[in-house]
């Protein structure tokens, strides 16, 4: 029997379907799990008459495999990662692959890349997107580590990728250590940035014009025909269009947002480097706002404020407002908030670069997500065409295609977002947007106020205008005569 060109551990459905996706593509694969029962089910059932094999045993599943071997887990990320890297570790030779398909945490994937080295074995980190889907006919893959493993892992990966509307793989070789898995986490930051901002316009659809779920779920379908064209654009409309017997599934739905970490550690990371990630912090905030549903009722009752649902009140346009203006206005807010939020994660991602010694191509960045994954849009070809005019680019809202977008629509951010505070409606991404977006275009903010008071109570010191930077300075504001000084850091 021939040997197997790849190991994938871990058959749930996104494992399963990866198998089936490489086999469709000439790959021969091993099946295993740690419940060894699922692998006779999945070769009786989804891999029944396939080239797939079964192992059920770590041991047996390394023996099918042709040098250098590659497994690739498809396991919940932590302590289950490290647990099958122990497990399989000891059955390798000197230049066989392990391969992390799964959402870990960036600094996770770099220590293992590091204790690897060591043994002689390669690690590769790689994000993929898509779910269920897109594992089975084509996800987005952005694979990271050590870059001696990717011409081995390369012809595999890009083969099972989603390709471009021009055929290009969206899987390239992202940068070493922690690298892939760093920019699939930022692309989940902007998938839970994209969703709130769509949830905030249903939600103003619902409250502000009383438009009921198909009435929405056309103007979701209309905006995909726009430069709104998107997969969660998609989606939302099918949702919202969707019925059973009992109506529409999606009034039904408790509105408590779950998350798995990926949005937070976004967040997190961002505050380390600096960057002011607001758009995707507020989006992650409002999952945890979601989440206290009790509380919510209870101060809803006890401020008296009327449910403005459309099951509640099916009154059509309760606030009298114009809708064609009002919807042409949210459409151009949520581009405009869209622009932002990538702008941040673009902002992060070069900042990351610096900070780790990563050579990060931005243009493959954008490509990589253009289709196959959750945020895929048209939209991503523009970011493409604005890197590789300017590999150096310092900002996405620099770029002149993006600063068209942004002037044309800043009016109708400005004229929603009056509305819905007006209204009472919470918008906390889109406000997030147009916050960060006016204070990037404010050249002095009141930071020199904020110094002072810290230099005050602190003695924490400050720069000053007519000096040149890197100067520090401290003023006795109470007469103290102690010419002490905190010592200087830089947020």
């Amino acid at each position: 029997m021939s040997k197997a060109d790849i190991a994938v551990v871990g058959l749930a459905v996104m494992g399963q379907n990866l198998i089936l996706n490489m086999n469709d593509h000439g790959f021969k694969v091993v099946a295993y799990n740690r419940t060894t029962s699922k692998v006779d089910d999945f070769l009786q059932g989804g891999a029944k008459d396939t080239n797939i094999v079964g192992a059920y045993s770590v041991e047996e599943m390394v023996s099918k495999l042709s040098k250098p071997r590659k497994v690739m887990l498809m396991v919940k990320a932590g302590e289950v990662v490290d647990h099958f890297i122990a497990q399989i570790v000891p059955h390798l030779e000197q230049g066989d692959i392990i391969i992390d398909g799964g959402n870990s945490n960036f600094p996770d994937t770099q220590r293992r890349v590091d204790a690897l080295n060591k043994q002689g074995i390669l690690y590769i980190g790689t994000g993929v997107s898509g779910g269920e889907e897109g594992a089975r006919f084509g996800p987005s893959i952005m694979p990271g580590g050590m870059p001696e493993a990717w011409q081995y892992v390369k012809p595999i990966f890009q083969a099972i990728s989603a390709k471009t509307p021009l055929g290009e793989p969206c899987c390239e070789w992202v940068g070493d250590g922690g690298a892939g898995h760093f920019v699939k986490m930022v692309h989940n930051g902007i998938e839970y940035g994209d969703m709130q901002l769509i949830c905030e316009a249903y939600q103003m659809m619902s409250d502000l014009l009383g438009m009921d779920n198909q009435a929405q779920a056309d103007i979701f379908n209309a905006w995909n025909k726009t430069e709104l064209e998107s997969y969660l654009i998609e989606i939302t409309a099918n949702i919202l269009g969707f019925k059973d017997e009992e109506g529409f599934v999606v009034d039904r739905i408790l509105d408590t947002a779950g998350q798995k970490g990926t949005g937070k550690w976004t967040g997190i990371t961002a505050l380390d480097l600096g960057i002011p990630l607001t758009l995707i912090a507020e989006s992650v905030f409002a999952r945890c706002l979601s989440a206290r549903k009790d509380e919510r009722v209870k101060a809803a009752e006890l401020y008296g404020i009327q449910n403005q649902n459309q099951n509640q009140n099916p009154n059509p346009n309760p606030k009298g407002l114009d809708k064609t203006a009002l919807l042409s206005d949210i459409q151009q807010a949520l581009l405009f908030a869209k622009v932002i939020s990538y702008a941040q994660g673009y902002m992060l991602m070069q900042e990351a670069a610096k900070e780790y010694s990563w050579t990060l191509n931005y243009g493959d960045i954008a490509l990589m997500w253009r289709e196959g994954c959750i945020i895929r849009s048209v939209f991503l070809d523009d970011i493409k065409k604005a890197y590789e005019n300017n590999p150096n680019l310092e900002n996405l809202i620099f770029d002149p295609f993006f600063k068209d977008i942004l002037t044309k629509a800043l009016p109708s951010v400005r004229r929603v977002m009056a509305t819905a505070v007006s209204a009472g409606v919470p918008v906390p991404a889109l406000s997030s947007a147009l916050a960060f977006f006016d204070g990037m275009l404010t050249a002095r903010l009141p930071a020199n106020l904020l110094q002072a008071q810290r230099d005050y109570f602190g003695a924490h010191t400050y720069e000053r205008l007519d000096k040149s930077r890197g100067q520090f300075f401290h003023t006795d504001w109470i007469g103290s005569n102690s010419g002490v000084s905190s010592s200087t850091y830089d947020a």
